[in-house]
C-alpha cells in the first residue's frame, strides 16, 4: 500500500509504499475512504513540542470500508463502513470494554494510519457507519465528538452564555453541540475573519476578533461575562484568557492542546471560584452519538470540509496547513489520483 510517512519534526511527509497490515485478534483491516487532516497532527509534528514517533503513519480522523477481520470480532462483516476511534486501548480492560479506550489500563494507545490506503483498528474501538452517512461524513465523526464531550463536561443549561475560543474544526464543533445543548448565546472568537462564515453556519450566534478591549466586546456582545469558556486554540496565554473573561463561579474547559508551558495568576481563579474542566477525546458512545445526529439531518457539520486532496498531494496540503489559511476542514482521499 501506499501511505504518508512521518520522518521526524520539521520534516515533510513522505510517499512510501509499505506491507498492507494484518488484522490481530479483535481488530479490523479499512481501506481507508477519507482522513482529516488535524491540527494535532500538525503540532506534534513541527518540533516546537512532543513529536509522534518517526516513521509513523499519522492520521486519526478517518472512515473506510472493512476488508479483513480479525479473530473473535463480532458485529462486523466485510464491507461494512466504519469510523475509527483515535485512540485504541487494548480491548481486553474494564474500560476498553465499557466504551473508554482512552483510559485504558495499559495508559494511551493511540489509533492512528488514516494518511495510508489501508489501516488496522481494535473493533472496539470503532463503529459502524448508518447507510445513510458519506465516507466525508465519517471522518467528521472524530472532530466533532471532541467537541460533544467538551461541551457535555462543561454541564451548562439552557439559556447559558458561551465563549468558544478558537474557530479551527474543533472550536466549530463545540459550537455546534453548545447550540443544541441549549446554550441561547455562542460567541465564537478568533484572531482573524477568515472563519466567520464557517462559525456562524456551525451554531454561533455572534462573532469577534481578538485585539483591544476583546473582554468588554464579549460581554456587550453576550449581555453579560460568559458562563463557560471552551478554549479550543492550544497555545499560551489562551489559559489565561479564558480565566480572565468567565464570569465568577464560571467554567472554563480545556479542548486545545497546549503541549508548552503556560502561566497564568492562581489567585485569579480562587477569586472567582473558577472550574477548571480538562477534556480528553471522548468515548465510544459519543462516536455514536454524532454519528446518530448527522443521520438524523445535521447538515451543517458538512459545510467544515474546504478541500479534498489525493494522498501524493498530502505532503504539500500538509505544509502548506502550517501557515495562515482560508481552509478549515481538508480531507484526504488516498485512492484518488493526482
Amino acid at each position: 500500500m501506499k501511505a504518508a510517512v512521518f520522518k521526524g519534526p520539521g520534516k515533510p511527509l513522505v510517499i512510501e509504499s509499505l506491507d498492507d497490515p494484518v488484522p490481530g485478534e479483535g481488530e479490523l483491516v479499512l481501506r481507508v475512504g477519507r482522513c482529516g487532516i488535524c491540527g494535532t497532527d500538525l503540532h506534534m509534528t513541527d518540533g516546537h513540542a512532543a513529536s509522534f514517533p518517526a516513521e509513523s503513519v499519522l492520521g486519526h480522523e478517518f472512515s473506510g470500508e472493512v476488508v479483513a477481520i480479525g479473530a473473535g470480532v463480532e458485529r462486523y462483516k466485510l464491507g461494512d463502513t466504519v469510523a475509527g476511534l483515535a485512540v485504541a486501548g487494548c480491548g481486553r480492560c474494564v474500560n476498553c470494554i465499557a466504551g473508554d479506550p482512552m483510559w485504558c489500563e495499559k495508559g494511551l494507545i493511540p489509533a492512528m494510519g488514516g494518511f495510508g490506503q489501508y489501516t488496522r483498528v481494535n473493533a472496539l474501538a470503532a463503529i459502524k457507519l448508518p447507510a445513510t452517512l458519506s465516507l466525508e461524513d465519517g471522518a467528521l465523526i472524530e472532530p466533532l465528538a471532541v467537541g460533544l464531550h467538551g461541551v457535555t463536561l462543561a454541564a451548562f443549561g439552557p439559556g447559558a452564555r458561551v465563549l468558544i475560543l478558537g474557530s479551527g474544526s474543533i472550536g466549530l464543533a463545540a459550537a455546534f453541540w453548545a447550540r443544541r445543548f441549549g446554550a441561547t448565546d455562542v460567541l465564537v472568537a478568533s484572531r482573524t475573519a477568515r472563519s466567520q462564515d464557517h462559525a456562524m453556519s456551525m451554531g454561533a450566534s455572534c462573532f469577534e476578533q481578538f485585539g483591544e478591549e476583546f473582554p468588554q466586546r464579549v460581554s456587550a456582545a453576550l449581555g453579560g461575562a460568559p458562563d463557560v469558556v471552551i478554549e479550543c486554540i492550544g497555545i499560551p496565554g489562551m489559559l489565561g484568557m479564558a480565566v480572565e473573561i468567565v464570569r465568577p463561579r464560571g467554567t472554563v474547559v480545556l479542548l486545545g492542546n497546549c503541549m508548552l508551558p503556560d502561566s497564568l495568576v492562581p489567585s485569579l481563579i480562587l477569586f472567582k471560584q473558577v472550574r477548571l474542566q480538562g477534556s480528553m477525546v471522548y468515548s465510544r458512545r459519543e462516536f455514536e452519538i454524532t454519528a446518530e445526529a448527522l443521520e438524523a439531518g445535521a447538515v451543517e457539520p458538512r459545510s467544515m470540509i474546504t478541500d479534498t486532496v489525493p494522498l501524493a498531494a498530502l505532503p504539500a496540503a500538509f505544509e502548506a496547513l502550517r501557515h495562515p489559511t482560508y481552509q478549515c476542514k481538508t480531507l484526504v482521499e488516498p485512492w484518488a489520483a493526482l
